[in-house]
């Protein structure tokens, strides 16, 4: 019972992970992407093929900065661009990595894909007790990208990135740089999405392209909806309660024994689906509304206290 519930707590982290990107590109700036599971995928792979090399955390540092890369490449594609063709290019750049990924073999392994991948600190604890020491750890490094994700989302980088969101032409009237607002959100999301598919290799040990389907994408906007659009305390409430969800319905077998594994698959994404169109009726701000910054905090002296 107790590597079960490890188990579920490491892909809580790595979901969350996840959704505080996203949360950052589409909640927050309002840059959708449709390619979430490339960026993932990505960062999956670079763990995989560089921890040879450079070692667990320098192959993370390493898959993260190529997702922002990437992000950044792709921001600038857009340029041109209104946000719905940059979900375009996003779905896009998500099928181009499933198709690489697949195909070469020589770099990837293709659908045979690479094992015995390391985890961190793997040396410390005995092979049975490294679920709690990778858990540990992922514990932290959610932490450490939740605490810097807040201190910018209560920046005046965040404040321009909701300006942006809500009207870029006035954004840009009032002297913001569009274009880079942009790239910018779009390199932090992907930087954090190259963490959370580092932390998905390290995690399983080995991995494939099938792990890597459209499903991520849709998880992780289910936690941004869920958990309130630009908050992230909220996306936290929102990851957790949807993959507690999602395990909790494995039990429904069980329960109901007149359905089998494919129905019962499709059973759980149709509780998941009725719970996040119940949420949108009765509660359409998400668990937690976003922080707002009112205008009389940003005065260095109000009225009243003169």
């Amino acid at each position: 019972m107790t590597s079960y519930l490890v188990t579920v707590l490491i892909l809580v982290s790595i979901a969350a992970l996840t959704g505080l990107a996203l949360n950052m590109q589409w909640g927050t700036a309002g840059l959708v992407n449709f390619g979430v599971v490339g960026f993932v995928a990505l960062g999956a792979y670079a763990q995989a093929l560089l921890a040879p090399w450079l070692g667990w955390a320098g192959a993370m540092a390493a898959g993260a900065a190529l997702c922002a890369a990437v992000s950044v490449l792709l921001a600038l594609l857009s340029i041109r661009l209104d946000e719905n063709y940059l979900a375009i290019v996003t779905i896009g750049f998500g099928e181009v990595v499933r198709i690489v990924l697949l195909n070469e073999t020589w770099l990837t392994g293709g659908a045979v894909g690479i094992s015995g991948i390391e985890r961190p600190f793997e040396g410390l604890a005995a092979y049975d007790e490294s679920g709690l020491v990778l858990l540990a750890f992922a514990a932290a490094l959610l932490l450490g990208v939740f605490l810097l994700l807040e201190l910018l989302l209560r920046s005046p980088f965040g404040r321009a990135l909701r300006a942006l969101r809500d009207d870029p032409v006035v954004a840009s009237a009032l002297g913001k740089h569009v274009l880079v607002l942009r790239i910018k959100a779009f390199a932090v999301g992907g930087a954090v999405m190259g963490l959370a598919g580092a932390l998905h290799a390290c995690f399983l040990r080995y991995i494939d392209p099938s792990q890597f389907t459209p499903i991520i994408t849709a998880y992780a906007f289910m936690a941004v909806i869920a958990g309130g659009r630009g908050s992230n305390l909220g996306l936290l409430v929102g990851a957790g309660s949807i993959m507690l969800l999602l395990e909790a319905t494995r039990f429904l077998k069980d329960m109901i024994m007149v359905i089998d594994g494919v129905q019962l698959a499709a059973l759980r994404l149709a509780l998941v689906g009725l719970g996040i169109v119940l949420l949108l009726i009765y509660r359409p701000q998400g668990f937690m509304a976003e922080p707002r910054v009112r205008a009389g905090d940003l005065l260095p002296d109000s009225p009243k206290d003169a």
